[in-house]
Order: C-alpha cells, then structure tokens, then sequence
C-alpha cells in the first residue's frame, strides 16, 4: 500500500501465510458492519487473530495493508475519494486542503553544498514553502554547514531537520543546543524512538519544536510517549503513520488519546509522503503531511491532479486512495492485478 521505514519489507510473508489466510475463512457476515459494508474493523480483527500482542515489527505495517485496503474498496464502492469517506465515518468535514512540506536533503553520493542547495530550490519552484533534511550522516560540522546552505534557499523556519533516531542522549542534547540557535522548524526523531527519557531530555532543554512518532506503531506505544516523553501541547508534533500501525483505526485511536492530553490534532503530521496519509490528513483535519517528490518513486509525491500552491495541497477527487492514478504506480498496480 505504501513504503514505510528503512530496513522494514517483509510483509508480504505475513499476509501471504498469515493473515490473508485467516480474512479468507472468516464467515462473511463476520467481516460486514450493521448496514452490510465491509468493515475494516471486522477485517483487522480476523487478521489479527491469535496474534500475541506487543513485538510489532513487521506485523503492523502487513495488518495496516489489509485494513487500509478495505478503506480504499469502501471509498471506490461510493465512488468517492478517500479522505471524504474517512471524514464521514469519523463524523468530520474534510479539509479542503493539507499542508504538506517536501522531505530530502539525503546524503546522496557526490553530493555537495550547491546539490543541496539545487535540490531545495526545486522544491520550492514546484510550490513547497517548506523543506526537511537528514542529519546525523556526517561530521556535526559538515552537517551545520549543510543545514546553513539549506537555510540560505529556504529561510529557517521553514527547514525542519531529522535524525532518524540516529543520536545517543548525550549526542541528541548537545545537537539540541547546536540548532537552537537557527530557530528550526522542528528537530525530528533525534534518538531510539522508544527511549522516551532521551526525548524527555531533549525537550527540556530544546525551545524549539521537537517532532516525533514515526516508529510508534500502537496505542500503548503513544500512550507512554506521552506519559514519559515530556512532549509539549502546543509545541511538539506527533508523526505516526496509520501505514505503519494497523491502519486508520487504531491511528485514530491514537488521535483520541493525544487530544484527551491536550494535544489539538494540528499537531499531527504523519510520516509518509503518498497519497494514503494525503487523504487522511484530509479527511481527519490534521496539521498537514509530509511529501517525497524526489525520492522512493513510484510511491512517494502525489498525483498530477492534486493541485500545489504555497505549501496547501488539494487531493483529487479520483475514487479511493488515487493510488492508480500516480505516475509509474498505476502501471505497477496494474500489472499485480492482472
């Protein structure tokens, strides 16, 4: 349904001889709600059965598969695009558009500051007025000189940065004070994303905004993020993926448990720059979502009919996801299906 996180691709083992399995000789009124639909809820659960709870892995972002599929066939049975399905079974008026920032600034071989510069500079023609970068790859002092360079194109406060959970605590703080001075946007994921007393760490000595949750895969795991992570209402943003954790449903939950915290919803920007979390920050009326224009092709950006201006996006109107209609992945789907 979509890529997710480095070093995570052995899902189609687990449909293939577990879950797919147990959907398929589920009784079929067992997998409708009350009014004959089919129910993403009631999939997931046969899906899942027997499954031990806990030890996520790979497991979350199979299951998301599977329920996120349902949302795509519920939304293309009412030929309609996903985000207004979503927002009607959530009770919601959809956005009618989404904030959404182009992520790159990767270390890419042989390439140096002016690259850097280039490929931001492409960004912001193609109507994004906010960038994320990688940090953490290379020396501090050729990162701060790469961050400078993207700052000179893009202004500072619209450049966040991300560590990909990359820092020890002590790494994490001593960067925290190195960027404190260039009023980020935001400082993304600095260290393991279960060791909540480093993030605690981090926001306690860092003004800025610290983004996290990527690599969150459920409820308890947010629940203790919040508990123990020292994440600030109003400030820190949250990043889970509904196709990295079971899909739009317990993604939901996790937006209830936030908001029942005092986090706004504003603060939700998920990971993974595709169609899929385009429509569900539509449909649910988050902050905004990331994009890859450049980069995991043929997932990553969205379709040539979502319209881009100054950093708002419209979804289209295409039935589901819009999956089939994004250059170079329609083909792929295509070609699975026949």
């Amino acid at each position: 349904m979509a890529f997710n996180s480095i070093g995570r691709f052995a899902q189609s083992g687990i449909l293939r001889d577990r879950m797919i399995p147990r959907v398929l000789a589920a009784p079929e009124d067992a997998l409708l709600d009350q009014r004959g639909h089919l129910d993403p809820a009631a999939v997931l659960r046969h899906a899942l059965c027997d499954e031990k709870p806990g030890g996520h892995g790979d497991r979350a972002g199979a299951a998301a598969a599977v329920e996120l599929a349902c949302w795509d066939l519920a939304a293309k049975l009412n030929d309609e695009p996903a985000y207004a399905t979503i927002a009607r079974r959530f009770g919601r008026d959809p956005a009618p558009l989404v904030s959404v920032y182009a992520a790159g600034g990767y270390y890419y071989p042989g390439g140096g500051l002016d690259a850097l510069r280039d490929e931001m500079r492409r960004y912001l023609d193609l109507g994004y007025d906010a960038v994320k970068m990688k940090i953490g790859g290379v020396a501090q002092r050729d990162d701060l000189a790469r961050i400078e360079a993207v700052i000179d194109v893009v202004g500072a406060d619209r450049v966040a940065v991300d560590a990909n959970g990359r820092f020890d605590r002590a790494a994490a703080t001593r960067w925290a004070a190195r960027l404190a001075p260039y009023g980020l946007r935001w400082y993304e994921e600095p260290g393991d994303p279960l060791d909540f007393e480093l993030n605690r760490a981090v926001t306690g000595c860092y003004a800025g905004t610290v983004a996290t949750g990527e690599n969150l895969f459920s409820v308890p795991d947010v629940t203790n993020l919040v508990r123990y992570g020292g994440m600030r209402a109003g400030r820190d943003i949250f990043q889970m993926d509904a196709g990295l954790s079971y899909g739009l449903g317990e993604y939901v939950r996790m937006l209830e448990l936030i908001e029942a915290h005092g986090f706004g919803r504003r603060c939700a920007y998920p990971h993974g720059g595709h169609m899929i979390n385009l429509h569900i920050a539509a449909g649910l009326g988050l902050g905004g979502c990331e994009s890859y224009p450049g980069v995991f092709q043929p997932f990553g950006g969205y379709c040539d009919g979502c319209v881009l201006c100054d950093g708002q996006i419209v979804p289209t109107d295409a039935p589901g996801f819009g999956l089939e209609r994004k250059p170079g992945l329609g083909e792929l789907i295509s070609e699975l299906t026949r």
